[in-house]
């Protein structure tokens, strides 16, 4: 069987704010196939201004709250970033990249589908360091 990468239409350079940006990463976050009992919120952290590009971070924080424990003992982040190119019309969409926390691989949501497990394995290896602490 073959996976289907599910990815959304970015925006183009030209029409690009960072009000628009937080709208696509939740929209693209919304095609992640991830229980309901997740909750997050995401946020705009900073502009980068480099010679070739502006680049632009934000951060989905996740957690599983529940009654007993509506403040979990550990989240997991997921840190973007969308690029805007000095050299590409700004006709053309903007490039979006996202990394774990605990992760120096960088992703496209193009080429990578993203996976649940991979929140559950960042906030189980926190939990198992602060037991030891």
């Amino acid at each position: 069987t073959k996976h289907v990468i599910k990815n959304i239409p970015w925006t183009t350079a030209k029409n690009f704010t960072v009000e628009r940006g937080q709208q696509q990463i939740e929209e693209l976050i919304s095609t992640w196939n991830i229980h309901e009992t997740w909750l997050h919120h995401s946020e705009f952290l900073e502009e980068e201004e480099l010679k070739d590009s502006k680049r632009y971070h934000y951060r989905a924080c996740w957690g599983i709250p529940t009654r007993r424990k509506p403040i979990p003992r550990a989240t997991a982040s997921v840190y973007f970033v969308i690029v805007i190119s000095q050299f590409k019309p700004d006709t053309a969409p903007v490039e979006v990249f996202y990394r774990l926390e605990s992760s120096r691989l960088i992703r496209r949501p193009e080429q990578c589908q993203f996976r649940e497990k991979w929140l559950k394995d960042i906030i189980e290896n926190k939990i198992v360091c602060t037991e030891r602490l």
